[in-house]
């Protein structure tokens, strides 16, 4: 009795894991609101990674980590005098914080903004590796690491699982504030 039940969970894992490496297909461009839900395993161009391949290339320091969480807005109709916090973000050590670059339609203004981190962060070489994350199951870094293949940048790491990911394997976080957009 013991081993139908194994067997019939390890039936029931593969095929969980065959729906999940199956289910969401790439989009022909990028993806709109909403932005957390199930996201594809590939992105063509790019070279999807897991936690422990993102901590293998955070440790060998060869590739520029790019984090793209967007900032939560600061709230309409604050009552006067009340203080405004934005949440502290905890991310990747040393990885550049570019907000607000993964939405499917972004102004110029922040496509300069986010070519400007791009470049800052390989010093102008295309050639140069970068990682693009957010957290788990989050839009935002598919289509950043789209737009930086769009851009010409040669090798591109998708790290689907985030800062999420990298938490449960208890890897450090340290604090991050945004690039300037100046």
């Amino acid at each position: 009795m013991i081993v139908r039940g194994r067997a019939i969970v390890a039936a029931l894992t593969l095929c969980a894991s065959l729906a999940q490496a199956q289910g969401v297909p790439e989009p022909e461009g990028l993806r709109g609101p909403p932005y957390r839900a199930a996201v594809p395993a590939t992105l063509s161009g790019a070279t999807v990674v897991d936690d422990d391949a993102a901590y293998k290339l955070w440790q060998d320091g060869e590739v520029a980590f790019i984090d793209v969480l967007p900032r939560a807005p600061k709230p309409e109709n604050l009552p006067k005098g009340t203080i405004w916090r934005e949440k502290p973000r905890q991310s990747i050590p040393g990885a550049i914080w570019l907000p607000n670059t993964g939405y499917d339609q972004i102004a110029e203004e922040t496509t300069r903004y986010l070519r400007r981190g791009l470049e800052q962060a390989t010093a102008g070489d295309p050639a140069h590796p970068v990682l693009i994350f957010c957290l788990m199951d989050c839009w935002m870094s598919w289509n950043v690491a789209k737009r930086a293949i769009e851009m010409g940048y040669e090798t591109v790491y998708w790290y689907p699982d985030g800062t999420d990911g990298w938490d449960m394997e208890d890897h450090p976080l340290e604090r991050l504030d945004p690039l300037p957009d100046d």
